[in-house]
């Protein structure tokens, strides 16, 4: 089975994030940037279908600082073939683009199945997997958390809200948006991860963005502005009832 999982960076949230000079993105010049959470359980889901019925998984991912090390941790994982996708970065491009550039290289593979992780907080205009999909004309299911093969389908685990889960089957190719692998993504020790580089190479795909009409137009970003503080209640339940109802009142909801 020939398996393809799409990868990229993202801005670290635990870090402060601050807006450039021009006011309509992000200044990324010191962000920290981490392998997006949904793309890391999207890598351990494929090597986990490799390991159980066997083929070969490709990472894909755009050309940003740091993602060779994102590249290589896949490697040392179990990954067999790693292809960084120079000329665009996940930093500047839109969705739009970037599964369009996607899209030239995974004709080029054929995969039997695209993973991708179901959505990143980066994704402004749209997830990547599932623009891919449309563009190559290929099923799509989201919020996958478990895959196995049964005579050439795939049988998906999908959920949905309020604890719902559903068993699809889909028959390959498809593209696959991945919300958690079977099990949390492995460690590696960080002399596995040299290792990999030692014996495997990052192949490079030069590609050229190509935006769409249909991205969003960022005119200006704001940081949130601190409004009022919480009000703290105190009293028996009563009291606290009745200072409720007073407040609703002052503000009009009733």
């Amino acid at each position: 089975m020939n398996i393809a999982v799409l990868a990229k960076l993202v801005p670290d949230l635990v870090e402060e994030l601050s807006i450039d000079a021009s006011g309509a993105k992000l200044d990324t010049s010191f962000a920290r940037l981490i392998v997006n959470e949904f793309d890391d359980h999207a890598i351990e889901e494929g090597i986990l279908l490799k390991e159980r019925f066997d083929g070969q998984v490709t990472i894909l991912a755009p050309d940003d600082e740091g993602i060779d090390d994102v590249l290589f941790t896949a490697a040392a994982k179990g990954a067999d073939r790693l292809l960084k996708l120079k000329g665009i970065s996940a930093m500047e491009t839109s969705s739009h683009a970037l599964a369009r550039a996607y899209a030239d290289v995974v004709l080029e593979l054929k995969p039997d199945l695209v993973l991708a992780g179901v959505q990143a907080h980066n994704d402004l205009d749209g997830s990547v997997g599932s623009l891919l999909a449309g563009m190559l004309n290929l099923p799509y299911v989201g919020y996958v958390s478990g895959i196995s093969m049964q005579d050439g389908q795939a049988a998906l685990r999908k959920e949905y809200p309020a604890g719902l889960i559903a068993e699809l089957q889909v028959t390959p190719p498809a593209v696959l948006g991945i919300q958690a692998a079977e099990q949390p993504p492995r460690y590696v020790a960080v002399s596995k991860v040299r290792q990999a580089m030692k014996s495997i190479s990052i192949e490079e795909r030069t590609v050229a963005p190509t935006e769409s009409p249909a991205v969003p137009h960022i005119g200006r970003m704001f940081k949130p502005e601190a409004a009022q503080h919480a009000i703290m209640l105190a009293g028996a339940p009563d009291e606290i009832a009745g200072k409720l109802v007073k407040i609703f009142k002052e503000i009009g909801v009733i």
